[in-house]
């Protein structure tokens, strides 16, 4: 009997080692793969800057290479293919290596750094005077200058006691183009203020999923970056005159490789009423015309 009982637990401690070989076995095979297997996540395609891109700059292939990452490594809106990012405009500066997303080419939340020995200072626009609100960061633009007979009034000295007289009858209206080639570090959408005194996007100058608003009500805050000089400049112009920002094409400040171009000063003359009928424009004069009344 005795000699039955330890057949029986010898037959028992294999059947359990035999068990437990068999679920190291299976759940080996889990491992590598076999059949209920987690499968292992596969790389993405990712579009990488292969160069330092600058603000501004248009996007070439050549700027772009790809490189295969795992979801978790990649950044939110990050692109797969180059083409889709080529011939955009970087919004923001990329540096060699980073990952091109979504907030390179329409940053949803702007920061800047202003460039060594630059200064940051904000210029209100509206639709009129600056573009249909569709400056963006990153952009380029001219300011320009007008002054009318408020501020600019046509003066001659009296020979009899030496004071100053307004000339009346006289156009003192004058136009110029005052500052060339200041590129926009960002731009912000003013908020309003509701009842409750709580800030609130203004529906009439947020942009678009497309793009920037260009309603007729939309305005802007355009931040520049300017010397010191310009700075003193534009504030002047600020208080004495009305301006507008022009937009430029990117083109006139890089190379076809995106390499930072000066472009040439456009040399204007600036434009008063004698220049357009005098400068080759074609504006008329006004001329006496004499007519004869039918007798009474």
């Amino acid at each position: 009997m005795k000699r039955s009982n330890r057949l029986i637990l010898l037959i028992g401690v294999f059947l359990a080692v035999v068990a437990f070989v068999l679920i190291v076995i299976l759940l080996g095979g889990g491992d590598r793969g076999g059949p209920g297997a987690t499968p292992a996540p596969s790389p993405i395609s990712t579009v990488i800057a292969a160069q330092d891109i600058p603000l501004g700059a248009t996007i070439t292939e050549e700027m772009l290479t790809t490189d295969n990452l795992l979801a978790q490594q990649r950044l939110p809106g990050a692109f797969q293919i180059p083409s889709q990012v080529v011939g955009q405009i970087a919004r923001q500066p990329v540096t060699k290596g980073a990952q091109i997303t979504s907030q390179t080419l329409n940053p949803l939340s702007q920061t800047f750094e202003v460039p060594e020995g630059q200064r940051a200072m904000s210029v209100q626009v509206d639709a009129v005077s600056g573009v249909g609100t569709a400056i963006q960061s990153g952009d380029y633009v001219d300011l320009i200058i007008g002054l009318t007979g408020d501020a600019f009034p046509v003066v001659q000295l009296n020979p009899q006691d030496n004071s100053i007289q307004v000339v009346a009858g006289l156009n003192s209206t004058s136009v110029k183009v005052l500052l060339e080639g200041m590129q926009v570090l960002a731009t912000v959408q003013p908020e309003t203020k509701t009842s409750g005194n709580q800030p609130t996007p203004n529906p009439s100058a947020s942009p678009t999923p497309n793009g920037p608003d260009l309603t007729q009500d939309s305005t802007e805050l355009v931040i520049l970056s300017v010397t010191a000089q310009q700075a003193e400049v534009i504030k002047f112009a600020q208080l004495q005159g009305s301006i507008s920002l022009v937009l430029r094409s990117p083109k006139d400040f890089f190379d076809p490789n995106g390499q930072p171009i000066l472009p040439l000063p456009a040399g204007t003359t600036g434009v008063i009423l004698k220049t357009l009928v005098d400068g080759g424009y074609g504006v008329l004069r006004p001329e006496l015309v004499e007519a004869i009344l039918p007798a009474q």
